[in-house]
């Protein structure tokens, strides 16, 4: 072989060899910081629908009085342990693994911040917020911001919400 030829190919193993250090940084990045999102002002608190054995905190109680009326909200499916929690959807909802989520999961498919269910127009909508695994809406994998209808399911990691109004 030519020695220009090794030169060339040299040169191309390098490019792809710094093209794949950059994607790894930019993934850690991403991790790690996440993508800026305009913040709602309150925290919806997640509210068990099922009273626990034993006494209720007041705290639950009125945040279950305060979803009674049939407000939109996010009920878990799934996992069993899980199952009848309830999440109010205000103006802006987001879900993952970090504690600065509205809806923190302790599931490892779940990314630190995974997704986010929004209202605009009046409507609900879920939008994947570049997780590894993927945000799935009826079973569609979510690639933008997708309509969420009332009786839709949503899957993050192993966890299955399905959405009330």
């Amino acid at each position: 072989m030519p020695e220009q030829l090794l030169n060339v190919l040299k040169l191309c193993l390098l490019a792809l060899l710094y093209l794949f250090f950059l994607r790894v940084v930019r993934a850690v990045w991403v991790e790690v910081n996440g993508p800026r999102l305009k913040r709602a002002t309150t925290a919806p608190a997640p509210v068990p629908v099922a009273a626990p054995t034993g006494s209720v905190s007041r705290r639950d109680r009125k945040a279950r009085k305060a979803n009674d009326d049939g407000g939109p909200a996010l009920v878990v499916l799934a996992p069993p342990d899980q199952h009848g929690r309830v999440y109010p959807l205000g103006e802006e909802l987001t879900i993952g693994r970090a504690a600065g989520c509205q809806i923190t999961l302790d599931d490892t498919y779940v990314s630190q911040l995974h997704a986010r269910v929004f209202l605009r127009d009046g409507s609900y909508y879920v939008e994947d917020l570049g997780s590894t695994n993927g945000t799935y809406l009826n079973r569609k994998k979510v690639s933008g911001p997708l309509l969420a209808k009332p009786g839709d399911q949503l899957q993050v990691g192993s966890v299955v919400l399905e959405v009330r109004t």
